[in-house]
């Protein structure tokens, strides 16, 4: 007589997805195979994502990726390998993409709001300060600036509003009386000559008046014609409109003399 082997037909009844086993003759034990679980006649895959997230991170997709085998992928708005994810502040890289002078708020998954810090003005993206620190910011206008922080000419940081009218740079460094104002110290009175008090007056505004009084104390002449504006029949405004907090900046391509 010889021992029956339970397993050899069919594996003995088992699952496809199990091994089995002899135990004495004409007996056998069904145990599936690794990644399964069931009773060995019927075997399953397991899926580990079904438990404890398939030990991804809270923050991350588990993805079955075969019996008892997972992939972990941090959700969007999160990096890291799967198993551990941290949130990524879109405000902790160049300031989320806000001006340098606006504060950056994540506000959710992939959204941040942009708002201009105090004493600025703008959409977050872009912010202004006073006309005195806007100056400094474009090369157009940098030039007066500096003279007038040179002679310690403070007035546009003033609360204003102001209106000043700025000769470009390269115009302040090609005209040889510059020089020769500086030298008989006269520099700050023509420098305040571009500089209007109590009024923000954007291009508009000025097409619509003949004269306004610098703070110098003597007018200035306005003329509009073929869509210019000329001051003083000499000098035309060639940029407008650059809004500050206390005021407003044109860029103009000749100096004016008192």
């Amino acid at each position: 007589c010889s021992a029956i082997d339970a397993c050899k037909t069919s594996n003995g009844g088992c699952s496809t997805k199990a091994e089995c086993r002899r135990t004495t003759p004409g007996n056998r034990v069904c145990v599936c195979n690794a990644g399964y679980t069931g009773d060995g006649i019927v075997c399953i895959e397991i899926n580990p994502c079904l438990e404890n997230n398939g030990g991804c991170d809270r923050n991350a997709e588990c993805t079955q990726t075969g019996p008892n085998q997972a992939a972990c992928n941090c959700l969007k708005g999160y990096s890291g390998d799967g198993k551990t994810c941290s949130y990524i502040s879109l405000c902790s890289q160049n300031n989320g993409g806000c001006s340098e002078f606006a504060i950056c708020n994540d506000t959710e998954l992939t959204e941040r709001t942009c708002t201009c810090k105090p004493n600025y003005i703008g959409d977050g993206f872009k912010c202004r300060g006073n006309i005195f620190q806007e100056l400094l910011t474009d090369t157009n206008t940098s030039r007066f600036y500096f003279h007038l922080k040179a002679l310690s000419i403070r007035d546009l940081a003033g609360p204003g509003p102001f209106t000043v009218f700025v000769p470009r740079t390269d115009i302040l460094n090609s005209d040889p009386r510059v020089k020769d104002w500086i030298a008989k110290g006269v520099m700050a009175q023509v420098l305040r000559y571009h500089m209007v008090g109590c009024a923000s007056l954007l291009y508009s505004d000025l097409t619509a008046i003949p004269n306004i009084t610098s703070l110098h104390g003597d007018p200035i002449h306005i003329s509009y014609s073929q869509n210019s504006l000329v001051l003083n029949n000499n000098a035309e405004i060639i940029l407008s409109d650059a809004v500050g907090t206390n005021g407003v900046i044109h860029v103009i391509n000749q100096i004016l003399t008192p």
